[in-house]
């Protein structure tokens, strides 16, 4: 089991760099198709304050924060968001994925972009989920003796 580390600073470091980290994925899964990032790294970024918080204030302070149904959920939204962001167009025929024949209110060039995050975020929620949940599950286990 996880325990809460005694140190003042390590707490006040984790309760500092939690919320500015994720800030900062919100920033990379955001400007993602215009820079280095996307889904994938503000998924692993945002994962990470997570495993900060448990690391640094306990696993009963990450149990507050999630639980395992809601990362279930999370991660299962994030692959129906991908899914359902490619299949839309093919609703009217285009292929998959075509982000411009998405049934947006705004022309295709827009469409695109919002095609792009919508994608990138089903993805970034998918990856935050899952590393989360690997990381319940692995520190759930009994210590070897």
């Amino acid at each position: 089991m996880i325990e809460r580390d005694d140190s003042p600073v390590v707490t006040a470091f984790v309760r500092f760099l939690a919320p500015t980290v994720q800030l900062f994925g919100l920033y990379v899964l955001v400007h993602g198709h215009e820079s280095p990032g996307g889904g994938f790294q503000a998924g692993v970024i945002l994962a990470a304050t997570y495993l900060a918080l448990a690391l640094g204030l306990g696993r009963e302070t990450l149990d507050r924060h999630v639980s395992e149904p809601a990362c279930l959920a999370l991660a299962s939204g994030g692959v129906a968001l991908y899914v359902l962001t490619g299949v839309l167009p093919m609703l009217d025929g285009a292929p998959f994925l075509d982000y411009s024949a998405l049934p947006l209110p705004v022309d295709p060039v827009r469409a695109r972009y919002f095609g792009i995050l919508l994608v990138e975020t089903g993805v970034g929620l998918t990856v935050a989920a899952t590393i989360v949940l690997i990381f319940c599950r692995l520190a759930d286990r009994a210590r070897p003796s």
